[in-house]
């Protein structure tokens, strides 16, 4: 249906995140949403152009091809680590190239913390304290910096609500 153009975007990644068991009931399975652009400082877009695009054949991670040999390092090291230790004790523990995952509770309150009842949930995940404020979701240019290109623990994804709730943006309170 998605690729006769009979459903949208939204319609075809909500189903499909539906498919994967996420759902909007538990933070831990939240669904996700790519992000879609990598142009967030211009004032207008020129979608002709495939650079405002990112890429969706690469991880966040891996936006910029210069940050690729740092994953494959650290896969090929922990490879060689772990045969090395497990062998001695029989655990099958797989290497890895990405220490932190595309979506997990703590992403979906680091985009919700302005909206009740995530407010408070993310207090609760903070020990009662909101975070270092510039910590603090507060640009969408700035995610996209630090999780494709500026940090190597950061590889979140966006959450629906970037797609039809603007009202997560705002402070209200």
């Amino acid at each position: 249906m998605w690729r006769e153009g009979l459903i949208t975007n939204f319609e075809y990644l909500t189903q499909l995140n539906k498919m994967a068991g996420r759902s909007f009931n538990d933070l831990m399975q939240y669904p996700v949403f790519p992000f879609i652009l990598s142009d967030y400082s211009s004032q207008t877009l020129d979608i002709t152009d495939s650079k405002v695009f990112r890429n969706l054949k690469k991880p966040m991670a891996v936006q910029e091809k210069k940050n690729e040999q740092h994953y494959v390092s650290t896969y090929n090291y922990l490879k060689e680590e772990l045969q090395d230790v497990f062998n001695s004790i029989s655990l099958n523990q797989e290497p890895y190239h990405y220490g932190s995952h595309y979506s997990n509770s703590g992403t979906v309150l680091h985009f919700l913390v302005r909206l009740p009842p995530f407010t408070q949930m993310f207090l609760s995940y903070q020990d009662k304290n909101f975070d270092i404020p510039d910590r603090t979701f507060h640009s969408l240019q700035t995610t996209w910096r630090l999780t494709s290109t500026d940090s190597t623990t950061d590889v979140k994804e966006l959450i629906p609500e970037f797609f039809f709730l603007p009202e997560f943006l705002l402070n209200s309170e």
